[in-house]
């Protein structure tokens, strides 16, 4: 009942429609996360700990997508079209680079370097799934937006690295980073932008601006959504987001923004709320994790988008790459996308007039109004 009360109320602020909008917000695109089943089992075999059912659905299933992961997304999501002849569309959030581990152990973990993801892709032998990328975008399936220039709190992880942490040496050695990890500050390594000291904020602006440069390099056009890693971020830096192109920010409905040495302060946000740069935050409403055993998804998410669109919301989907992933274990892939044309299937046969949109063309449509 409590949950029931705090979900509707959560609806209430905000910008509102009438139309039944579905937007599917997908995280981690581009980043490395599990090399392979080889490295997970040796980390495992060096007790290095991958923490709690939620963390190990990452470490067991999350990792590169190929070409037979695209394929598969692409096939389910080409069988449905909206009101308006449009497919569902991955909102694809994701990073533009990955460490170069290389290059960091020559300069004995004095120096930090990074490569372009589509070097990391060719580097892992997936040489023609680049091109999956580009066709996704070219169909409108598959639009990428910025998650950070890594999925990695560079500084917190180097500091670790100089100082020979024991699990964070095993994890490097077989270039990953994504176990369950311990500091001072209980800082995860996947967040890019949490704070471990207040000096640290310069080097995340220039993690923002290299971010978006390569970005564009990359993909040929501009970003302007932004979704911080697994959320803590900073204010300060949408500034810095906003002055390289970025309109659209999102954000938690009750943000924790990190200050630094463990401080966190509590912001409260909504749909269609406007920062001091003029930015419009995007909130999560609906989710969706069918590799997260223990739950019916379909049902879970179908009761959110019911919510959402009572108090005139649209249904902004919160997912991750890892449910659509079947590189390490094929049963994943194979089981959340058939979860997926359920869902997609009830949707359509529950609300005829659904509408299909990226984040961006939401935020476009909001401030227009």
């Amino acid at each position: 009942m409590l949950k029931s009360i705090i979900k509707n109320l959560s609806n209430l602020p905000g910008w509102r429609t009438d139309r039944k909008i579905v937007i599917i917000e997908s995280d981690d695109w581009g980043s490395i996360r599990m090399p392979s089943n080889i490295a997970r089992e040796t980390l495992q075999s060096c007790n290095v700990s991958m923490g709690d059912l939620e963390r190990q659905r990452y470490t067991n299933f999350d990792t590169l997508a190929d070409e037979a992961d695209f394929e598969a997304l692409y096939e389910t999501l080409t069988q449905f079209k909206d009101i308006n002849g449009k497919h569902p569309v991955f909102t694809a959030v994701s990073v533009v680079a990955n460490p170069d581990f290389d290059k960091i152990k020559e300069a004995n973990f004095e120096k930090y370097f990074y490569e372009p993801f589509n070097t990391t892709l060719e580097r892992y032998g997936h040489k023609n799934t680049f091109k999956m990328w580009q066709e996704g975008i070219a169909q409108n399936l598959f639009v990428p937006q910025f998650h950070g220039r890594e999925h990695l709190n560079v500084q917190v992880w180097m500091r670790q690295l100089r100082d020979k942490e024991e699990s964070t040496m095993e994890a490097f050695k077989l270039n990953c980073w994504g176990f369950e990890n311990k500091n001072k500050f209980n800082i995860d390594y996947q967040a890019a932008f949490d704070l471990e000291f207040v000096s640290d904020i310069e080097y995340q602006k220039s993690v923002i601006k290299e971010g978006l440069q390569l970005f564009e390099q990359i993909h040929g056009y501009k970003a302007d959504f932004f979704v911080p890693p697994n959320g803590p971020f900073n204010n300060e830096l949408e500034k810095t987001a906003a002055e390289a192109g970025i309109k659209y920010m999102s954000t938690s409905k009750i943000q924790s923004e990190p200050q630094g040495q463990g401080i966190q302060k509590k912001r409260i946000h909504y749909l269609g709320k406007k920062n001091a740069s003029r930015q419009l935050y995007i909130t999560r409403n609906c989710f969706f994790e069918p590799s997260a055993p223990g739950k019916d998804w379909v049902s879970s998410c179908m009761n959110d988008i019911e919510n959402a669109f009572k108090w005139g919301k649209p249904a902004v989907i919160s997912s991750h790459r890892v449910n659509f992933i079947g590189r390490l274990i094929e049963h994943n892939r194979t089981e959340s996308l058939a979860a997926l044309t359920t869902l997609l299937t009830q949707i359509q046969t529950q609300w005829p007039n659904v509408e299909f949109m990226t984040s961006s063309q939401l935020g476009d449509l909001i401030n227009r109004k």
